[in-house]
This record gives C-alpha cells, structure tokens and sequence, in this order.
C-alpha cells in the first residue's frame, strides 16, 4: 500500500509537525487510480477538457516515489513545487494529473495553508493523507480549478463551473481553494467575479491574505474600474476586514500607473 511505503520512506526528525507534514506530502506516491470508490481520484474525476480527446488509460500501479524535499521552510518564497512548464497545456496538465496523481497539488495546498497561518486546516490534510491513505475531495477539484485558473483569460468560465461543480458535489473549499480563483479571475482581468469570490471568503469566515486580495483589486485598476473597486472595498470593510498598507507596499510591484492607482484605491494616496 501506498502509505505503507510512504511509512517507510519518513525519515525521524526534530523538527516540527509542520515540518513533518510536509515531507511525508512530499514523499507519498497519491494512491492507485483504481484503489477506493471513495477517493476522489484523478481518474474518477470529470475530466472535462479531455473528452474530445482522451488520453490512454493511466497506468494501474502508483507513480514512483518522488526524491525528498528540503525540510519544510514556511519563510521561503520559493514554489514548493515547480508549475507546468506550459499553463496553457491542459491536456497534458490533465494527463499527468491522471498518470501522476495529485500528491504534487496537495504539497501546494498545505504550503498554502501553512503559511497563511492556517496550522489546524494543513494539518488535518495531511492526516487524511497519512491515517487514511486517501486524498482528500478538496484536493482533486482544486487542483482541477486551478489549471484552468492558469490556463490563461479564455478558461475563466471553466474555472467557476468546477468550483461550482465542487460545491454541488458537497466539497467544501478551503482559503487556499478561493484565493486560487480570486487569483486566477484577478489575471483574467474578471473583476466583478474576482471581487465577488473575495466576498465569498469573508462570509466563510476566511481571511484572504494580500496577494489574493491585489489580484482582484489590480484587476479594478487595470479596467479602469476603481469605482467598483471602493465598493468592493466598502463591502470588505463592513465584514470586518482590513487590509495593512504597509504589507500591501511590500506585496506589490512599486511602480507603474497600477500600484499608484491600487494604493490610491486602497487607502486614498
């Protein structure tokens, strides 16, 4: 079984349960496409993209067992795992998804997660993952949403129509799952979805961190939508949620019409 060979692979450490978390993701292969009805697996999911033009059946054992990061580094803003060398490629994105499983996209949710200082969330993922040998819903549809949220403007729709399918299919999303969206819609310049999915966070009790919360209101700025964007920002404010100038100088390129007009938007500057 998969996570016996995972067990084996975990080397003992000192460091934290983070940290630990991390490197089991990071050393389990995701579990065999045709192991369990109730794992949301690669192969059980819609894959809609690909139905004009399936690809050959994934292979029936596990992928191999990737080597072992470096420890887990909640400070390093380097990607924890390195993002499709073409985004607009989804065919193959989908097809290495199918043969390679989504242990990959669960490393990147944890990261997330952890560095946003959601500590429980990351690791109860990872306790799925390690006591159960499944991965979890959440993963699969996320890590469909987000391709298409990579894939570039012309895929937006799809990206909405599988967090909507994710929903339908009683999946709750996590602050990681929306700040994918909002950040995807932000670059395809949809800035009324953009700001509607932030709101979507604030009423599910979530804080979305400054990058997420740029994309959409840079969006704004871009389309010369800064109207829409204070009400957006007004809606935000009345939920309770703030944004600290200092972290969003630091957050964002400082220079162009666009930073001038996000600072502008955001604090009257």
């Amino acid at each position: 079984m998969a996570t016996v060979a995972a067990r084996r692979l975990l080397r003992p450490t000192s460091f934290t349960a983070l940290s630990s978390a991390r490197r089991f993701l990071s050393s389990t292969a995701s579990p065999p496409p045709n192991r369990s009805s109730n794992t949301n697996s690669p192969v059980s999911f819609d894959w809609s993209d690909d139905e004009e033009n399936p690809s050959a059946p994934p292979p029936t054992t596990p992928a191999k067992n990737p080597a072992l990061p470096p420890p887990y580094d909640p400070f390093s803003k380097k990607p924890v795992v390195a993002d499709p060398a073409d985004s607009t490629n989804l065919q193959e994105i989908f097809h290495r998804m199918r043969t390679e499983g989504l242990t990959d996209y669960a490393i990147k949710m944890f990261d997330g997660l952890s560095k946003d200082g959601l500590t429980h969330e990351a690791l109860a993922l990872f306790s799925v993952i390690k006591d159960k040998g499944a991965m979890p819903d959440v993963v699969a549809h996320t890590a469909v949403l987000e391709a298409y949220a990579n894939a570039g403007p012309g895929h937006w729709r799809d990206a909405v129509r599988t967090y909507n399918r994710m929903l339908s299919a009683g999946v709750a999303p996590n602050a990681y799952t929306l700040a994918v969206l909002v950040k995807g819609l932000g670059a395809s310049d949809r800035c009324a979805e953009a700001g509607k999915y932030l709101l979507d966070m604030l009423d599910r009790g979530m804080r979305p961190n400054v990058a997420t919360c740029l994309a959409a209101f840079e969006a704004h700025v871009r389309m010369e939508k800064v109207e829409e964007g204070k009400l957006l920002l007004e809606e935000m404010k009345k939920k309770g949620f703030t944004l600290d100038e200092e972290a969003v100088r630091s957050s964002t390129v400082k220079r162009g019409h666009v930073f001038r007009g996000v600072i502008n938007l955001l604090f009257g500057k």
